[in-house]
């Protein structure tokens, strides 16, 4: 039964400088979104530069890189399932 769980699993891609690149957009994009959606993006512990990270808070920011990733995750595995990477 664990050998047919292996054969579903998706085939990772290798590392590339394109693939940092689409990781960074999904991140900016996240951010992006966080910024206009979340209610209260200042609430909690401060970052240390306030204004580079656009008056977020720490949890704010969490929350929008980990949004971010998994939309990177996302784009990453159906580009490479393209044949982009």
């Amino acid at each position: 039964m664990f050998l047919s769980l292996l054969a579903i699993t998706p085939a990772s891609v290798s590392w590339t400088p394109k693939v940092a690149l689409v990781m960074i957009i999904c991140n900016v994009i996240a951010i992006a979104i966080g910024k206009a959606t979340i209610k209260y993006p200042n609430e909690g512990a401060k970052m240390p530069s306030a204004s580079f990270f656009g008056g977020m808070s720490h949890g704010a920011m969490l929350g929008c890189t980990s949004f971010g990733h998994l939309l990177g995750m996302g784009a990453i595995l159906g580009l490479s399932t393209r044949g982009v990477f």
